[in-house]
């Protein structure tokens, strides 16, 4: 969802940890350009499937998807319309995350005119920036839109390795009586 905007398309990488391996499909790639229907004219559906696959002995470093959305501006340049990311969900199943996107502003007046006067809006050199903790605390951002990731995720030898990240201890909590978890001394 991306009010106000028309004709978009999606690129997507991952990060992930040191430990972590890319066994099967692709890292990064970009969709199709979508346009708004009549039927949903505030929803862009891109319906693109991306499939990997990851190995590690270690969960430090847990993959994210870093999504960026780019469409054209007055001029007809491309321009980034959004930037986002989200880990991948750790329980096995189906999972849908919706992702808030933002764009990097410029901190001045001056440098805000100039952008959009040469077309030349400020953007990430490296979207995966998104993804890391450095530097974020200093960029000034806006937020625009959201993206709507559904997973289907599936674990493998996870019990192994000392993990149990079955759905049910997740998506069903006990709900433990008020009077269990007070004590009288």
């Amino acid at each position: 969802q991306f009010p106000g905007f028309d004709d978009l398309y999606c690129k997507f990488c991952f990060v992930y940890g040191q430990d972590w391996v890319p066994t099967a499909g692709l890292e990064e790639g970009i969709s199709q350009i979508t346009s708004k229907s009549d039927v949903a004219p505030t929803t862009l559906v891109w319906n693109f499937p991306i499939d990997i696959t990851f190995k590690s002995t270690n969960p430090f470093g847990w993959p994210q998807i870093v999504v960026s959305v780019y469409g054209p501006d007055f001029f007809g340049n491309d321009v980034v319309r959004g930037y986002g990311a989200v880990h991948v969900p750790f329980t096995p199943g189906r999972h849908t995350r919706t992702i808030a996107m933002f764009v990097p502003e410029s901190t001045s007046r001056l440098q805000k005119f100039t952008s959009w006067f040469t077309g030349r809006r400020p953007e990430f050199t490296d979207p995966k920036v998104v993804a890391q903790g450095e530097g974020r605390e200093v960029t000034r951002v806006r937020s625009q839109g959201f993206v709507t990731i559904s997973f289907n995720v599936v674990t493998k030898d996870m019990k192994k390795l000392g993990y149990d990240v079955s759905p049910s201890d997740m998506q069903n909590p006990s709900p433990m009586p008020v009077t269990e978890g007070i004590h009288k001394y």
